[in-house]
């Protein structure tokens, strides 16, 4: 059976859920995972996305920042969230979806909000840019982000880091920029491959291809400018790396009205 996942950082979900809504009766993915609600659980649109259809929500938000959920037309067996750097601050949650779903094998999907980092690239004297490294070195290290096998795993989100040449508009102009720095991509790639994940995008389309979800709010004219960024990824586990149909980037999304700077990103699965 088909299972599609889609992938938004929204930038506050009150703010944008009529974009939100738009883009489900559009595109009908069976799962919708978002980033940067900025919403505490109990203020979280519900009622709204239960009238689209998408009746069954993990929501782990708190107010004004960050912030992670994942809504579903489809039910779920089990919600778990993780905290990582000894904090509690919204960046993880994690479904399974099997029987209830009708799925004979279950499929555990994430959904991750690493920090963004600040601006200045130096931990030394930037915390933030600090946390988005020990971050990744954590993301790495977690047992439970290395799948068995066997195990049919998904891992999306808005990873903010762009780790390839040719994920952003120029590896020379953005190599000492936040999110494409070259420990920022050594720390990315080692939590990657540490849990044997497939880069499911680069795997449908490779090098030197450009491939951007992200465009900055301080470009004039993005569209004309195109100095984006790939942020947003989605990880498969071995055991689905083949069963990846389609990969589509929402890029017209970028120029709605009041738009988040980031895009959806919907993948198609043939389970």
């Amino acid at each position: 059976m088909p299972l599609t996942v889609s992938t938004w950082n929204i930038n506050s979900v009150r703010l944008r859920i009529d974009l939100v809504a738009k883009f489900l009766k559009s595109a009908r993915p069976d799962v919708l995972c978002l980033q940067e609600t900025k919403c505490p659980d109990d203020a979280f649109p519900l009622k709204r996305f239960t009238r689209l259809g998408y009746e069954y929500a993990a929501l782990y938000g708190q107010k004004g920042y960050h912030g992670v959920a994942i809504v579903s037309r489809l039910p779920f067996e089990s919600i778990d969230v993780q905290n990582f750097c000894g904090k509690t601050d919204c960046r993880h949650i994690s479904v399974v979806l099997g029987e209830k779903a009708k799925l004979k094998d279950p499929v555990t999907l994430h959904n991750f909000y690493v920090p963004a980092g600040g601006d200045e690239p130096d931990p030394g004297i930037n915390p933030k840019f600090e946390h988005k490294l020990a971050f990744l070195d954590e993301m790495r290290a977690h047992k439970g982000l290395r799948p068995k096998k066997a195990q049919r795993a998904i891992l999306v989100g808005d990873l903010n880091v762009a780790p390839l040449e040719h994920d952003v508009w120029s590896h020379k102009q953005m190599i000492k920029v936040v999110s494409h720095t070259p420990v920022e991509c050594e720390k990315f790639t080692a939590a990657r491959e540490a849990g044997g994940w497939i880069d499911s995008m680069r795997v449908l389309t490779p090098e030197p291809a450009k491939l951007y979800t992200w465009w900055s709010y301080r470009a004039a004219d993005w569209r004309t400018a195109d100095r984006g960024r790939r942020l947003d990824h989605v990880w498969t586990s071995d055991a689905l790396a083949d069963r990846v149909a389609t990969i589509k980037i929402a890029k017209d999304y970028r120029g709605a009205e009041r738009p988040s700077d980031h895009v959806p990103v919907t993948t198609k699965f043939e389970l």
